[in-house]
């Protein structure tokens, strides 16, 4: 007859069980092991450590004109250590390194305040339409298609011109257009919400619908939210890099990324090389770490992939 002994066998129980992983922490598991997101984030970090603390590692604001550089920067203005002018300088003689911060900063700024106002707008429009349903539905999303018939760009310019190319009408055309397509997202998503059992509860015990709408709907709405506002931000950097191409947008003494590339295509042909090189390097590596950033929380929210 077998002798059953209760303290060996709780030995042999672990000592921490498995208590299961949230979707969070299964998530953040999920990104850390995707290479190319984890090397996009890490210069991701590294440019925002540039944009916005480059600037104590030069004597020059960026904005002083150098007049003794003026029509002989091709020789004099290079790229050195010695002088401190590490990116070179630009046709006025101003320190091309510095600019190169600003403009980082800038349209790094401009992008991520862009998209959380596109957030922000669209994810409360598109679960109060989807939450309530009808003809309230219908004629917020009726409003969603006339807005989005419209040509942004041209929106876009047409504002800049008639009101003025100041920055703030910039963030102010940037983020009032581009809430449109989020808006369609979070209504979409909260017409499966609204269904489930937890939002059917809340209902029953009296809940007001605002209240739902903040506390049960708009939190479920999170994991998607993320991954359009980390998608979204590259868009709004290229919509404000195109417009200052173009000379709309962000006026002197500031700049952009856009604009310095901008000043540096049309000196390429003068033998300065520098001056479009490095501000188009740190657009494309930003624009890029922002895709793999966004693509890495898709692949690590999605609960398809799970």
């Amino acid at each position: 007859m077998a002798f059953h002994d209760p303290t060996a066998e709780a030995l042999q129980r672990p000592a921490h069980p498995d208590k299961g992983r949230s979707l969070w922490t299964d998530a953040r598991r999920r990104f850390a092991r995707n290479r190319a997101a984890m090397v996009a984030l890490v210069a991701l970090v590294l440019i925002a450590l540039f944009a916005f603390f480059g600037q104590l590692l030069t004597e020059f604001d960026g904005e002083t004109v150098d007049f003794t550089l003026i029509g002989v920067n091709a020789t004099q203005g290079v790229p050195s250590l010695e002088t401190g002018h590490y990116f070179g300088t630009d046709q006025e003689g101003r320190d091309l390194y510095a600019r190169t911060v600003q403009g980082t900063r800038l349209s790094l700024m401009i992008g991520i305040v862009g998209s959380l106002v596109a957030v922000v707008v669209g994810t409360l429009y598109g679960a109060v339409s989807g939450y309530l349903g009808g003809r309230v539905d219908g004629a917020m999303m009726r409003i969603v298609d006339v807005l989005m018939s419209i040509p942004f760009m041209f929106v876009l310019i047409l504002m800049l011109v008639m009101f003025g190319r100041s920055l703030l009408m910039l963030f102010i055309g940037i983020g009032l257009i581009s809430w449109l397509s989020m808006a369609r997202i979070a209504r979409g998503q909260t017409l499966s919400i609204k269904n489930k059992e937890f939002v059917e509860a809340a209902v029953a015990t009296g809940v007001r619908p605002l209240t739902i709408i903040l506390r049960h709907v708009v939190p479920n709405l999170a994991g998607v939210v993320i991954v359009y506002a980390t998608l979204l931000i590259p868009e709004m950097i290229i919509y404000e890099s195109f417009i200052s191409f173009l000379g709309l947008g962000v006026q002197e003494p500031n700049t952009s990324l856009g604009a310095l590339i901008s000043r540096g295509a049309s000196q390429i042909g003068n033998g300065v090389p520098w001056q479009l090189g490095f501000p188009l390097f740190f657009f494309v590596v930003m624009l890029f770490a922002f895709f793999f950033v966004g693509d890495g929380l898709r692949d690590a929210i999605d609960p398809k992939d799970r």
